[in-house]
Protein backbone atom coordinates (compact mmCIF):
# COMPACT_ATOMS: atom_id res chain seq x y z
CA UNK A 1 0.00 0.00 0.00
CA UNK A 2 1.26 3.45 -0.90
CA UNK A 3 1.64 6.12 1.74
CA UNK A 4 -1.61 8.15 1.93
CA UNK A 5 -0.88 11.70 3.09
CA UNK A 6 -4.55 12.62 2.86
CA UNK A 7 -5.52 9.86 5.28
CA UNK A 8 -2.88 11.01 7.75
CA UNK A 9 -4.17 14.59 7.62
CA UNK A 10 -7.77 13.48 8.14
CA UNK A 11 -6.71 11.25 11.05
CA UNK A 12 -5.15 14.13 12.96
CA UNK A 13 -8.46 15.72 14.15
CA UNK A 14 -9.79 12.32 15.20
CA UNK A 15 -6.68 11.75 17.29
CA UNK A 16 -6.50 15.27 18.74
CA UNK A 17 -10.00 14.74 20.13
CA UNK A 18 -8.50 12.22 22.56
CA UNK A 19 -5.56 14.41 23.55
CA UNK A 20 -7.42 15.90 26.57
CA UNK A 21 -7.62 12.44 28.16
CA UNK A 22 -3.86 11.96 27.68
CA UNK A 23 -3.14 15.38 29.19
CA UNK A 24 -5.54 14.72 32.07
CA UNK A 25 -3.76 11.47 32.96
CA UNK A 26 -0.31 13.07 32.69
CA UNK A 27 -1.00 16.37 34.49
CA UNK A 28 -3.00 14.78 37.32
CA UNK A 29 -0.29 12.18 37.84
CA UNK A 30 2.38 14.89 37.74
CA UNK A 31 0.68 16.94 40.47
CA UNK A 32 0.25 13.93 42.76
CA UNK A 33 3.77 12.63 42.02
CA UNK A 34 5.31 16.05 42.75
CA UNK A 35 3.62 16.31 46.15
CA UNK A 36 4.58 12.74 47.04
CA UNK A 37 8.12 13.19 45.74
CA UNK A 38 8.61 16.38 47.76
CA UNK A 39 7.41 14.64 50.92
CA UNK A 40 9.75 11.70 50.31
CA UNK A 41 12.68 14.05 49.69
CA UNK A 42 12.03 15.93 52.95
CA UNK A 43 11.80 12.68 54.93
CA UNK A 44 15.10 11.43 53.51
CA UNK A 45 16.95 14.74 53.79
CA UNK A 46 16.00 15.27 57.44
CA UNK A 47 16.69 11.62 58.29
CA UNK A 48 13.36 11.20 60.08
CA UNK A 49 13.63 8.02 62.17
CA UNK A 50 12.00 4.99 60.50
CA UNK A 51 10.15 7.17 57.97
CA UNK A 52 13.37 7.97 56.09
CA UNK A 53 14.13 4.25 55.75
CA UNK A 54 10.60 3.55 54.53
CA UNK A 55 10.97 6.39 52.01
CA UNK A 56 14.24 4.94 50.72
CA UNK A 57 12.61 1.50 50.43
CA UNK A 58 9.70 3.04 48.50
CA UNK A 59 12.04 4.82 46.09
CA UNK A 60 14.16 1.70 45.58
CA UNK A 61 11.10 -0.42 44.75
CA UNK A 62 9.25 1.90 42.39
CA UNK A 63 12.40 2.99 40.54
CA UNK A 64 13.16 -0.67 39.85
CA UNK A 65 9.72 -1.86 38.70
CA UNK A 66 8.61 -1.18 35.08
CA UNK A 67 5.69 1.20 34.72
CA UNK A 68 3.51 -1.43 33.04
CA UNK A 69 4.03 -3.83 35.95
CA UNK A 70 3.12 -1.05 38.40
CA UNK A 71 -0.05 -0.36 36.41
CA UNK A 72 -1.08 -4.01 36.44
CA UNK A 73 -0.42 -4.24 40.20
CA UNK A 74 -2.82 -1.39 40.91
CA UNK A 75 -5.45 -2.37 38.32
CA UNK A 76 -5.54 -6.14 38.76
CA UNK A 77 -3.75 -6.78 42.07
CA UNK A 78 -5.16 -4.23 44.51
CA UNK A 79 -8.87 -5.04 43.82
CA UNK A 80 -8.02 -8.74 44.20
CA UNK A 81 -6.29 -8.10 47.51
CA UNK A 82 -8.94 -5.65 48.77
CA UNK A 83 -12.30 -6.54 47.15
CA UNK A 84 -14.05 -3.73 49.02
CA UNK A 85 -12.15 -1.04 47.12
CA UNK A 86 -14.56 0.33 44.53
CA UNK A 87 -12.80 3.43 43.23
CA UNK A 88 -10.13 1.49 41.32
CA UNK A 89 -11.09 1.65 37.67
CA UNK A 90 -8.94 1.92 34.57
CA UNK A 91 -8.46 5.69 34.81
CA UNK A 92 -7.83 5.87 38.57
CA UNK A 93 -5.46 2.87 38.43
CA UNK A 94 -3.47 4.57 35.66
CA UNK A 95 -3.19 7.83 37.60
CA UNK A 96 -2.20 6.05 40.82
CA UNK A 97 0.38 3.86 39.07
CA UNK A 98 1.98 6.77 37.20
CA UNK A 99 1.95 8.90 40.36
CA UNK A 100 3.57 6.26 42.56
CA UNK A 101 6.15 5.40 39.92
CA UNK A 102 7.21 8.97 39.19
CA UNK A 103 7.07 10.11 42.82
CA UNK A 104 10.12 7.91 43.38
CA UNK A 105 11.97 9.59 40.52
CA UNK A 106 10.92 13.09 41.51
CA UNK A 107 11.98 12.46 45.11
CA UNK A 108 15.56 12.11 43.92
CA UNK A 109 15.14 15.22 41.76
CA UNK A 110 13.89 17.26 44.72
CA UNK A 111 16.52 15.85 47.07
CA UNK A 112 19.28 16.93 44.71
CA UNK A 113 17.71 20.37 44.34
CA UNK A 114 17.46 20.80 48.12
CA UNK A 115 21.09 19.79 48.54
CA UNK A 116 22.16 22.57 46.17
CA UNK A 117 20.54 25.24 48.38
CA UNK A 118 23.07 26.73 50.80
CA UNK A 119 22.38 25.36 54.32
CA UNK A 120 23.27 28.78 55.68
CA UNK A 121 19.98 30.10 54.36
CA UNK A 122 18.01 28.03 56.87
CA UNK A 123 20.33 29.27 59.62
CA UNK A 124 19.62 32.82 58.49
CA UNK A 125 15.87 32.13 58.65
CA UNK A 126 16.16 30.83 62.20
CA UNK A 127 18.28 33.81 63.22
CA UNK A 128 15.55 36.28 62.23
CA UNK A 129 12.86 34.44 64.15
CA UNK A 130 11.34 32.19 61.53
CA UNK A 131 10.47 28.61 62.40
CA UNK A 132 11.97 25.76 60.40
CA UNK A 133 8.65 25.25 58.61
CA UNK A 134 8.41 28.96 57.72
CA UNK A 135 12.02 28.98 56.51
CA UNK A 136 11.41 25.90 54.40
CA UNK A 137 8.17 27.19 52.92
CA UNK A 138 9.30 30.75 52.23
CA UNK A 139 12.99 30.33 51.39
CA UNK A 140 14.10 26.75 50.74
CA UNK A 141 11.06 25.42 48.84
CA UNK A 142 10.90 28.21 46.20
CA UNK A 143 14.59 27.73 45.41
CA UNK A 144 14.17 23.94 45.32
CA UNK A 145 11.35 24.21 42.81
CA UNK A 146 13.30 26.69 40.69
CA UNK A 147 16.26 24.32 40.48
CA UNK A 148 14.05 21.28 39.86
CA UNK A 149 11.95 22.86 37.07
CA UNK A 150 13.98 21.38 34.14
CA UNK A 151 13.82 17.90 35.65
CA UNK A 152 10.13 18.23 36.43
CA UNK A 153 9.46 19.29 32.86
CA UNK A 154 11.26 16.20 31.58
CA UNK A 155 9.18 13.96 33.83
CA UNK A 156 5.97 15.63 32.65
CA UNK A 157 6.94 14.93 29.05
CA UNK A 158 7.76 11.37 30.04
CA UNK A 159 4.38 11.04 31.75
CA UNK A 160 2.60 12.14 28.58
CA UNK A 161 4.35 9.34 26.73
CA UNK A 162 3.87 6.80 29.54
CA UNK A 163 0.13 7.52 29.59
CA UNK A 164 -0.02 5.52 26.34
CA UNK A 165 0.24 2.41 28.54
CA UNK A 166 -3.31 3.14 29.73
CA UNK A 167 -4.65 1.38 26.64
CA UNK A 168 -3.54 -1.93 28.20
CA UNK A 169 -6.27 -1.58 30.86
CA UNK A 170 -8.92 -0.22 28.51
CA UNK A 171 -8.53 3.56 28.71
CA UNK A 172 -9.25 5.22 25.38
CA UNK A 173 -6.63 7.94 25.08
CA UNK A 174 -4.77 9.22 22.04
CA UNK A 175 -2.55 6.17 21.51
CA UNK A 176 -5.43 3.75 22.03
CA UNK A 177 -7.47 5.62 19.41
CA UNK A 178 -4.48 5.46 17.07
CA UNK A 179 -4.45 1.67 17.34
CA UNK A 180 -8.19 1.57 16.61
CA UNK A 181 -7.88 3.80 13.53
CA UNK A 182 -4.86 1.87 12.27
CA UNK A 183 -6.55 -1.51 12.74
CA UNK A 184 -9.75 -0.42 11.03
CA UNK A 185 -8.05 1.17 8.03
CA UNK A 186 -4.84 -0.90 7.80
CA UNK A 187 -3.08 2.46 7.47
CA UNK A 188 -0.59 1.78 10.25
CA UNK A 189 2.24 4.01 9.06
CA UNK A 190 0.00 7.02 8.46
CA UNK A 191 -1.74 6.58 11.82
CA UNK A 192 1.43 6.23 13.85
CA UNK A 193 3.16 9.14 12.09
CA UNK A 194 0.09 11.27 12.83
CA UNK A 195 0.17 10.47 16.55
CA UNK A 196 3.96 10.94 16.60
CA UNK A 197 3.50 14.46 15.22
CA UNK A 198 0.96 15.23 17.93
CA UNK A 199 3.30 14.00 20.68
CA UNK A 200 6.09 16.05 19.10
CA UNK A 201 3.96 19.21 19.01
CA UNK A 202 2.94 18.79 22.66
CA UNK A 203 6.59 18.28 23.66
CA UNK A 204 7.67 21.42 21.79
CA UNK A 205 4.92 23.44 23.50
CA UNK A 206 5.87 22.15 26.95
CA UNK A 207 9.54 22.90 26.28
CA UNK A 208 8.70 26.49 25.36
CA UNK A 209 6.57 26.85 28.50
CA UNK A 210 9.42 25.43 30.57
CA UNK A 211 11.88 27.98 29.19
CA UNK A 212 9.51 30.86 29.87
CA UNK A 213 8.92 29.64 33.41
CA UNK A 214 12.65 29.24 34.00
CA UNK A 215 13.27 32.77 32.73
CA UNK A 216 10.63 34.18 35.05
CA UNK A 217 11.84 32.28 38.12
CA UNK A 218 15.50 33.15 37.43
CA UNK A 219 14.80 36.85 36.98
CA UNK A 220 15.42 37.79 40.65
CA UNK A 221 18.76 35.95 40.53
CA UNK A 222 20.10 37.64 37.40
Amino acid sequence: MNFDLGFMITALPALIAYLPMTLFLAVTSMIIASLMGLLLAVLIRHRTPLLSHLAELYISFFRSVPTLVTLFIFYFGIPQLFPGISFINAISATIIALSFKNAANLAEEFRGAMSSVDPGQMEACLSVGLTRWQGFRRVILPQTVRIAIPGMSNYLIMLIKESSLAFTVGVTEIFSQTKIIASNSFRFLESYIAVALIYWAVTILLTLLQKRLETRLNRPYN
